[in-house]
């Protein structure tokens, strides 16, 4: 059976953000994020997003189900401590659209539907006015993690493929607790950027 791939904004990206904070919750909770999520936090974080000007949700539907979602709005409205980081290297945020969750289910995997996220998202960027570049970050665990499984499948080389490169010593810390933790503890996340 063919997966919808298709972005939604507006009334239609408000429509899946509960959707969208089911997916994070379910497949941040595998590794590399081992994120513990609660639906108040997610309804939280996620009004922001569906605030922000530009923003476009890009919903892979299996008949009326959403079993993937892939987000993207304007650099400016993200972390303070993030676009300082840019800001600081002589990076217009102005001109850069930041990727940011992009969650599907296991099933759904190793079928082109992620190729078809950034596809979408990076489509929608180039149509913004003044846009330039997209980024995103990733999330660095230690190679000899313990819970780090066996048959996990590195994404590196898939973004690398899509033209993304890593931003030397562009390194940002997000806070969240890991599954089966009491405390929120930092994470080092590496960006990544790519000219559109």
């Amino acid at each position: 059976m063919t997966i919808r791939v298709e972005p939604l904004t507006g009334q239609a990206l408000m429509r899946a953000l509960p959707a969208l904070a089911r997916l994070r919750i379910t497949v941040f909770r595998d590794w590399p994020y081992l994120y513990e999520g609660t639906l108040d936090y997610e309804q939280h974080y996620l009004e922001r997003f569906g605030k922000a000007e530009q923003a476009v949700i890009v919903a892979a539907q299996d008949v009326d189900e959403i079993v993937g979602i892939a987000t993207a709005s304007p650099m400016a409205g993200h972390a303070d401590a993030f676009i300082d980081m840019f800001r600081s290297r002589g990076i217009d945020t102005s001109k850069i659209f930041y990727f940011g969750e992009s969650v599907l289910l296991k099933p759904y995997r190793r079928r082109g539907i992620g190729h078809k996220f950034f596809d979408h998202r990076e489509a929608h960027a180039k149509a913004q006015p003044g846009i330039t570049h997209a980024t995103f970050c990733g999330v660095l665990r230690s190679a000899d993690h313990p819970l780090k499984p066996k048959d996990f499948f590195d994404l590196d080389p898939f973004w690398t493929k899509r033209g993304y490169e890593k931003l030397k010593g562009m390194v940002g810390t997000f806070s969240w607790k890991d599954t089966g933790d009491s405390e929120q503890t930092p994470k080092a996340m590496q960006f990544w950027m790519k000219q559109l």
